[in-house]
Formats: structure tokens, C-alpha cells, sequence
């Protein structure tokens, strides 16, 4: 298989998305409409009277349609004859897709939240470190080094710590050379970020994990595929057992 595509399907991704969402009144109404679901101002299976949207939103009316029609992509909403344009249930919402995470942690999010991403990182960082260890170039162990790098030199600045910390995570999944993988940090990142910020609000004190990320960066450098998933998974136990 060749590992050259990942960074075309990473790129593609990206404009994918952004394309989708556009620019100017189109993405206001889009965002706007979201925000409105996810905070529950349109709660599950509320049909949408689209007159009073399209005045609230104060967009015409091909704006809004486009902007239901983008929702509906991404399992929020839904349209039948009989109950119009209807917030969807949330299990059907996409929280795969980058926005609709990015509006769901906008939103806000329980600790069962962040429980259920741990049981979704363990069941996939492990492997993907494990991954690295067999197929790792040196471009993929440079940006770990560079990872590592920048969250030694942090000084428990908890900015820098959590940006090093993301790079880190993402540079693993990337250096796994599975393109499914490599995607992941899309939905594991902004996810890690939102619950590194509330951690430090809370009580503003961490144990600095240089040592624990550099231990699995060591058994990817020397190609230790039983290190890497092993020194992966007591990163993230240790993570979890700190911030439960």
C-alpha cells in the first residue's frame, strides 16, 4: 500500500469541509442554525417553521435552503412532506465530522463526553502507535521530535503544553501510515484540547507528561511495535486516572 496519499486525503478533507461551509451569509446562517441545535434552542424532533428561521437568521430564503441542505449532510436535520425540516435525533448527529464536533464542544459537553472519546482513543492510539513503530519515516519521527521539543520547552506554560500535547497525538496518527488513522486526529484533537483547558481551569495544576510522551516516541524510534502500543495505552491510563 502506498503511505504517499495520507497527506493528499488529509488536504482534501480539509477543503472538503471548507468548501461545504463556504463563506459570508451562507456560513453565518449555516453556523448560526447549528448553534441554535446544539444548544437545544431546536430540540429533537422539533419541526423548524422556516418562516420564523429565515426572519430570526435574517437571511433570504436560498440561503437558508442551502443551509438546511448543508445540516443535513451532517445528520442534524431531516425533510419529509409531512413534518417539514425537523431537528434529527442526536444519535444520528455526525460527530465524526469536524464541524459538528467543533459545535458540539462549542455547545458544551458532559464528563461521559469525554468518557466515551478515552474508550474511542484506547481502542485507537494504541494500535496507531503500534503502527508507527513498524512504519514510521523519518519525517514521521522529526515531527515527534518537534512534538516533544516544544512540550519540553513549555516550562508548565499550559498554553504551549496543550498545543505540544495536539501536535503529539496528531503526529502519531499521521506517523501510523493508515489514512483512517491519520483522519482521526480530527475528531481525538479538538477533543483533547477542549478537555486540556477545562482540567487546567479546574485546579490549574499537572503533572508535566514529557517523560510518559517520550516513551513512546523512544519505542517508535527503535521500531518497538509491542513498546509503542504498550507505551501508548499507560499514557493514556495515566491521563485518565489524573483527570477521571
Amino acid at each position: 500500500m502506498s503511505r504517499s496519499g495520507h497527506d493528499a486525503d488529509s488536504s482534501m478533507g480539509h477543503d472538503a469541509d471548507s468548501s461545504i461551509l463556504g463563506h459570508g451569509s451562507h456560513n453565518v446562517a449555516v453556523e448560526a442554525l447549528a448553534r441554535r441545535i446544539l444548544k437545544g434552542t431546536y430540540r429533537e424532533g422539533d419541526s423548524l417553521v422556516m418562516p420564523e428561521v429565515r426572519a430570526e437568521l435574517d437571511v433570504t430564503q436560498t440561503v437558508l435552503r442551502e443551509a438546511v441542505k448543508v445540516l443535513t449532510t451532517k445528520g442534524l436535520l431531516d425533510t419529509d412532506k409531512k413534518r417539514g425540516t425537523f431537528v434529527r435525533p442526536r444519535e444520528d448527529w455526525n460527530l465524526l465530522d469536524s464541524d459538528v464536533l467543533r459545535w458540539k464542544l462549542a455547545a458544551g459537553v458532559s464528563s461521559d463526553f469525554f468518557a466515551d472519546v478515552l474508550e474511542l482513543r484506547r481502542s485507537i492510539e494504541p494500535a496507531a502507535a503500534a503502527l508507527a513503530a513498524e512504519r514510521r519515516t523519518d519525517d514521521d519521527l522529526a515531527a515527534l521530535d518537534a512534538a516533544l521539543s516544544a512540550m519540553a520547552a513549555t516550562d508548565d506554560d499550559p498554553v504551549l503544553l496543550i498545543r505540544a500535547d495536539a501536535s503529539f497525538h496528531t503526529a502519531i496518527l499521521i506517523a501510523s501510515n493508515n489514512r483512517f488513522y491519520a483522519q482521526m486526529h480530527r475528531v481525538i484533537v479538538p477533543v483533547l484540547v477542549q478537555r486540556d483547558r477545562a482540567v487546567l481551569a479546574a485546579d490549574g495544576a499537572f503533572e508535566h507528561p514529557h517523560a510518559v510522551h517520550a516513551a513512546v516516541v523512544e519505542a517508535v524510534r527503535n521500531r518497538d511495535v509491542d513498546g509503542a502500543y504498550m507505551a501508548m495505552l499507560e499514557l493514556l491510563d495515566l491521563s485518565a486516572r489524573e483527570h477521571p
